[in-house]
């Protein structure tokens, strides 16, 4: 049975420092420090199995004499390498900062980056890596079918994962090494349809990747979620994988369908080069609405394309860069000092997951797994971070909220715009 505080978390648990995830309790309240606690060097390569030493702030996973190991499993290389990117730098940046700071309870962390290829066998290569050099805390995977293939792995060898971005629902049980920074799939689709209904649409279709994890748990949360708030499905096309470059009969039987919305729950690569300008092209007009997965897309599109196809696309997102709130600029603008880019929600996710370590790491008074689980498991922590204040559910999944971005185009590029922030689902 998952045990909610274990006697390892004793009543002399280390008080948190001034961090990005600071935690609080029923007992005890703790302060949030700036994301931009160091700008100084530069954070290591999001390569392959880079680690990087304590001092410069970029590699590692368990305790060992002086250093606190971690390892990221990311998509560093191949379709989805901007999410993979962007989740690792996040991550070594988080590390820096900590590192910078002092590190945690006066040991440096030591990072490990490996690489799964957005391929399930290379995430299990990755994993298995990262164990026998003993690494026992990781951040990863990114997506919810490699993280997947990891999570039994996890559990056996009682290793602790957080996954940044893996969303979908069953990526996360009870009494498990298991944890997310980010919201489910039931309650993103369901955000979705609760959009749909609220904006008057009564007749929507769907285009989904059946054989996809993702994909498909979205479509199901979708679909459930519109028959509670009164919304039709009236149209329903699939792909055979989610790196089809060819969607123009999906959205022809959109348009002979009449629907006014289309949930489409794809990633940026086929969402910037293909599917919106494609859905365009065969005459659909109306609103195109996916979720997380389209991060990125504005600046993956193709040249020459007609960019105004951008407008009336919406998406749920785990945070807003354009954010005001003091925490997400300070992270945002350490992120930019730093690679010279705006950080992706992967980026933020990603960080958030190091800090959440050093939080639990210090509740524990130890970087041992086992401990380590067992703070994290402790429901009764709040965790106040860039993507949101939060506590775990007894899943190990953010009890949070989301956003809602939608794409705009003047024809010459893509931006984005906040919609709406839902913090709660309509009853």
């Amino acid at each position: 049975m998952r045990k909610k505080v274990m006697s390892v978390l004793t009543a002399a648990a280390v008080a948190l420092a001034l961090t990005a995830c600071g935690s609080s309790s029923s007992a005890t309240t703790t302060g949030s420090g700036s994301a931009g606690a160091s700008s100084a060097g530069s954070a290591s390569s999001a390569s392959a199995g880079n680690t990087s030493s304590a001092s410069s702030g970029s590699a590692g996973a368990a305790s060992s004499g002086d250093v606190i190991k971690i390892g990221t499993i990311a998509p560093n290389t191949g379709s989805l390498a901007s999410f993979g990117e962007s989740a690792t730098n996040g991550a070594n940046l988080a590390v820096k900062e900590i590192n910078a700071a002092g590190g945690i309870n006066g040991m440096q962390i030591e990072v490990t980056n490996k690489d799964d290829q957005s391929d399930p066998t290379e995430c299990l290569n990755a994993f298995n890596s990262l164990v026998s050099s003993g690494i026992n805390l990781i951040v990863g995977s990114v997506t919810s079918g490699c993280t997947s293939a990891i999570t039994d792995s996890a559990n056996e060898e009682e290793v602790c994962l957080i996954s940044p971005s893996a969303t979908a629902d069953t990526i996360t049980t009870e009494d498990d090494y298991i944890f997310r920074a980010c919201y489910a799939d039931s309650f993103q689709g369901a955000i979705a349809a609760a959009y749909a209904s609220q904006s008057g649409y009564k007749s929507v279709g769907v285009v989904y990747c059946a054989a996809d994890t993702y994909s498909k748990g979205l479509y199901d949360s979708f679909s459930a979620a519109c028959q509670k708030y009164g919304v039709s499905i009236d149209a329903v096309e699939s792909t055979a994988s989610m790196d089809v470059q060819d969607y123009t009969n999906q959205f022809t039987s959109m348009v002979k369908a009449g629907v006014e919305l289309v949930y489409c729950p794809y990633y940026y690569d086929v969402i910037g080069p293909y599917l919106v300008t494609q859905a365009r092209a065969a005459g659909y007009k109306g609103i195109i609405m996916g979720a997380d997965g389209y991060d990125g897309a504005a600046g993956y599109t193709v040249d020459g394309a007609d960019l105004t196809a951008f407008n009336d696309v919406y998406w749920t997102n785990h945070y807003d860069p354009a954010d005001t709130s003091e925490k997400v600029q300070s992270f945002v603008k350490a992120y930019e000092a730093e690679y010279n880019a705006t950080p992706s929600s992967f980026a933020a996710l990603a960080y958030d997951c190091v800090y959440m370590y050093k939080n639990a790491i210090e509740r524990a008074g130890s970087a041992d797994s086992s401990a380590v689980r067992d703070a994290l498991a402790d429901t009764s922590v709040t965790y106040d971070c860039v993507t949101g204040s939060f506590n775990l559910d007894e899943s190990g999944t953010p009890v949070k909220g989301a956003s809602i971005i939608a794409f705009t185009s003047d024809g010459s590029k893509v931006d984005t715009k906040l919609v709406d922030v839902v913090t709660k689902l309509p009853d």
